[in-house]
């Protein structure tokens, strides 16, 4: 059977190797197990249904919602019948959903709870667009999806075959909106072939096969964990769904999965969980587990370091990194990182436990996967993100160093915006990812800065800086701002108060104003600052609050350097100036 679009990959498992447990979610303390033929039969009843409400070619249904089978059911149902999906985080505001709504002409919803759906349903009020919203939990007052799909119960699903037929390898398969820079979110499409050709790209270097079980828990609406679950149909893995973000180390342990997808912000708090019960052990133990793990950040995937070093990481292997292994379910081949930049610490000490991390680049854009480190150490370069996958093309550009790619996996286009997709494909088909990089040893891929201003997080998300600031510099008491978290936890931000508005409000307040510096160092101050950034936060997304601060006496000015004639802020000379102030903000 030949796969050349998304919706082939399912009915291709159910041909070679069906499973009992396709897809699998915890329900009432239990898993409950989809086989292949009971995910394709849900797939196409909802697709009846669909069709029965109303739903068409071309048309947009849109999902909001954390892992869960469902998820599955909807998008293979959407695209069985020719529609277009537009999935959504769960944790964006209400002004995006509005905007992304509108944007996109969304004709029906799907959400997953009760929270959501009040949410979707308050920024969709007077949206003529939206026919309809359904829920997959029961919700008072909401329509359920099991109406969508008693809609079409007792349907022949060969209905469903001219359908499939007339869906092309280059129709939009879906849209995703990705943050801009500044203004609003930009909509990704991104079509069968694009998706198609980055499962077939990646296929050569997954380590596992039909016989295997992945641990899903990063967001299915992000393209990373998407292109992923295509990947898992086409393979034949099975699919188990973390009940949450919070579970996944319980879901590890029960599931004993062999392979997870990841971002390294998740491996850092593996390895500080981890770290922090060593410093809790005491006399030999304890020396036992800072030998491992000092051997643990010497290792190498390209080099031999001799028999004495190698015998040494046997023994901490058998000691203590198979309790490691153990938390992570004991069977695991693989962990797959992307979405941010890994710390090369973190996959050094990973690899000497013999847990392989194979990281990789990409972008939304390029359906994701662009290069990946591979399984096999010495195809695996720590420190950089690997070597380009079957099927794409990168070059680095010689005026600035920004990483090129071109494939069949590079999207169509951004919707409803020519003059931006122009803007990032040139004539030649070469999607400019605004990454600088360079090529190492010839082949490996390794990022060195961001040509845009856009922070991403360790978790993967992006941040654009600008917009916070000028929320932040709304305050009275706030001159000028820089958000900071490149590669972060979280973010962060320099403030420089504006001290005329501070003066007036300690007048205000009654507290005796002596000088500036002075005023920084006073807790009612201090406080006030506290509540002006709590007041921009709660107007942002719960991954873009700034979470720490710091007070900065010196305005800065163009004679400093630390701003263009046209006033914009020099992050990089700024970030130089108050590197220490900086790293104290995520120490």
């Amino acid at each position: 059977m030949n796969v050349t679009r998304t919706l082939d990959l399912l009915p291709y498992q159910l041909q070679h190797f069906p499973q009992p447990d396709c897809l699998a979610a915890k329900i009432n303390g239990a898993w409950v197990k989809y086989s292949t033929q009971d995910v394709q039969d849900k797939a196409n009843q909802l697709s009846l249904g669909l069709l029965k409400i109303g739903v068409g070619k071309n048309d947009k249904v849109a999902i909001v919602s954390f892992n869960r089978p469902e998820w599955v059911f909807a998008d293979l149902a959407i695209q069985q019948i020719g529609a277009i999906s537009v999935p959504m985080y769960p944790t964006i505001t209400e002004e995006d959903y509005r905007y992304i709504f509108n944007d996109a002409e969304v004709k029906v919803i799907f959400v997953a709870d009760s929270n959501l759906y009040q949410k979707v349903d308050a920024a969709t009020t007077g949206m003529a667009s939206v026919q309809d919203i359904y829920t997959f939990d029961e919700v008072r007052g909401a329509k359920h999806w099991s109406e969508v799909m008693a809609q079409g119960e007792g349907e022949d699903a060969a209905k469903l075959d001219p359908l499939k037929a007339a869906v092309a390898p280059d129709d939009i398969l879906t849209i995703i909106y990705t943050s801009g820079t500044t203004g609003n979110p930009k909509g990704v499409m991104l079509t069968h072939k694009n998706l198609v050709n980055n499962v077939l790209g990646t296929l050569p270097f997954v380590p596992v096969d039909s016989s295997h079980r992945a641990l899903s828990f990063l967001p299915l609406c992000h393209i990373f964990e998407r292109m992923l679950l295509y990947l898992y149909l086409r393979i034949g893995i099975s699919i188990y769904y973390a009940e949450s973000v919070e579970k996944v180390a319980d879901n590890l342990k029960e599931v004993k999965p062999h392979i997870f997808t990841t971002v390294p912000r998740l491996l850092e708090k593996v390895y500080d969980k981890i770290v922090a019960k060593g410093m809790e052990l005491k006399g030999v133990k304890r020396g036992l587990f800072f030998w491992a793990l000092e051997l643990g950040l010497k290792y190498d995937t390209q080099t031999d370091q001799g028999w004495w070093y190698n015998k040494q990481l046997a023994l901490a292997n058998k000691l203590i990194f198979s309790k490691w292994r153990e938390a992570l379910g004991g069977n695991i081949i693989a962990i797959v990182s992307g979405g941010a930049a890994l710390q090369p610490r973190l996959a050094r000490i990973f690899w000497s436990a013999n847990l392989r991390v194979m990281e990789g680049y990409g972008l939304t854009e390029t359906s994701p996967v662009i290069a990946v480190n591979r399984y096999e150490p010495e195809n695996n370069k720590i420190g950089t993100v690997g070597l380009p996958i079957d099927g794409v093309e990168v070059k680095i550009a010689p005026e600035d160093g920004e990483i090129l790619t071109r494939g069949d996996s590079v999207m169509k286009g951004y919707y409803k915006k020519p003059d931006l997709t122009d803007e990032v494909i040139d004539k030649d088909g070469w999607f400019h990812t605004g990454d600088i990089g360079e090529i190492v040893d010839g082949k490996y891929i390794k990022i060195t800065d961001r040509k845009k201003e856009m922070l991403k997080t360790s978790g993967g998300k992006y941040i654009a800086p600008q917009a916070i600031e000028n929320k932040l510099k709304e305050s009275v008491v706030i001159e000028q701002a820089m958000v900071v978290g490149e590669g972060q936890k979280y973010a962060a931000a320099l403030l420089v108060p504006s001290f005329l508005g501070l003066q007036d409000w300690c007048q205000h307040k009654g507290i005796p104003y002596t000088t500036d510096e002075e005023m920084l160092q006073t807790p009612e101050v201090i406080d006030k600052f506290k509540r002006e950034v709590e007041k921009t936060n709660a107007s942002l997304a719960q991954y873009e609050t700034v979470k720490q601060f710091r007070l900065v006496p010196n305005a800065w000015t163009v004679d400093s350097g630390e701003l263009t004639p046209t006033l914009k802020v020099k992050r990089k000379v700024i970030y130089n100036n108050y590197k220490d102030l900086i790293n104290s903000m995520f120490r």
